[in-house]
């Protein structure tokens, strides 16, 4: 690391001292609940998919979903001379719970990326922008692809990182298998048997009539389609919301079809956003929109606002080290978090997706 970089460096890690209340960032220190709350920011308004779910913070490691969406009436009328009026609650009263798992947020950073940012006026920023950057993608790649919490986490066995959290999509196959479609009617033998295979066909051909499959090439003509189905999977008061999207996997629809929601931006902050990418034209009747890591053979019907990450309260832990063994600077984070579904009747997901007809046998 050059001089004129150690001092910006140095800088650096007096500020985030400064900030949190320590004497030094070199040992580890629970982060300032304010510097929380604004890190937690920055790493929502880094993603522009992050900035439509809720990153949420909480006090209770583990507990009841603090959601509140409206699934039911409120509407009515009593006859007070006889009973008291009754106020009914507008959520979901169904039990659900979530629990805040502790992931680490580790990142590097090389001296020779530093020395090569020195001469920038925004140093500082640049280093906590990559940060955020890292740890928001992550966040998403987790919330879709997240099946199980490790112990001790294998990024070369999960590089989706399946095993640092319980995301969305798991949440919805454990606890809601009832919205979830992930076979169709073809896949079965000869003999009329299902087969090991799961698979949703979808393309031009003949279409099962009723339960007969006879001469079926596809489950679906199209994606439209499909989507139309998969609204059915809802709960009936949602169907017809507004606000509901469908999250496509890149292999479903050709790219000619979406636009970067934040074209017209051209300020650092705006190109750092660009992870969501917009349908020029609905497909199911509803708005398509395609995100990082979300599984390529999928789609998930939702609004956006019953996708929620839940922080735990003073569970932010970091430490800033300079590593010159190996030439770089390491920032240890850690945070309890939890990825939560909010209503799983405003969800609908939809798997093992196959564009085409069913190979012939």
């Amino acid at each position: 690391m050059q001089n004129n970089t150690r001092i910006l460096f140095d800088g650096y890690c007096t500020k985030i001292a400064g900030l949190n209340g320590v004497a030094a960032v070199s040992a580890s220190f629970t982060v300032a609940p304010s510097i929380a709350q604004t890190l937690r920011g920055k790493v929502q308004q880094s993603s522009d998919f992050l900035s439509k779910i809720n990153i949420i913070p909480v006090v209770a490691q583990e507990g009841d979903k603090v959601g509140v969406g409206v699934k039911g009436t409120i509407a009515g009328r009593t006859d007070t001379r006889t009973k008291d009026r009754q106020p009914r609650y507008p959520g979901d009263l169904t039990e659900s719970n979530y629990r805040c798992e502790k992931t680490n947020f580790d990142t590097l950073i090389r001296y020779e990326t530093l020395d090569a940012w020195a001469h920038k006026p925004e140093f500082q920023t640049l280093i906590r922008d990559a940060i955020v950057k890292a740890q928001a993608l992550d966040k998403i790649t987790i919330g879709f692809n997240g099946t199980h919490v490790a112990r001790d986490t294998d990024p070369e066995a999960y590089p989706l990182l399946q095993d640092v959290n319980i995301g969305w999509l798991e949440h919805i196959r454990i606890d809601a298998p009832e919205r979830v479609l992930n076979d169709g009617a073809l896949t079965v033998d000869a003999q009329g048997k299902e087969t090991a295979t799961k698979a949703i066909y979808v393309g031009a051909g003949k279409v099962p009539v009723g339960d007969d499959i006879t001469g079926a090439e596809v489950d679906f003509v199209n994606i439209d389609a499909l989507v139309y189905e998969a609204i059915e999977l809802l709960d009936e008061n949602y169907r017809d919301d507004v606000d509901l999207v469908v999250i496509l996997g890149r292999d479903l629809v050709h790219d000619k079809y979406f636009s970067i929601v934040n074209a017209a931006g051209d300020k650092a902050t705006e190109q750092l956003a660009r992870d969501v990418l917009l349908s020029d034209k609905k497909i199911g009747g509803l708005q398509a929109i395609r995100v990082p890591k979300f599984p390529r053979n999928a789609l998930l019907i939702t609004k956006l606002s019953n996708l929620s990450i839940y922080d735990q309260i003073g569970t932010e832990r970091r430490k800033i080290e300079d590593n010159s063994k190996r030439d770089q600077v390491e920032n240890y984070e850690s945070v309890n978090e939890a990825y939560v579904v909010e209503d799983y009747g405003q969800a609908a997901l939809v798997e093992n997706i196959v564009m085409g007809k069913k190979p012939a046998a």
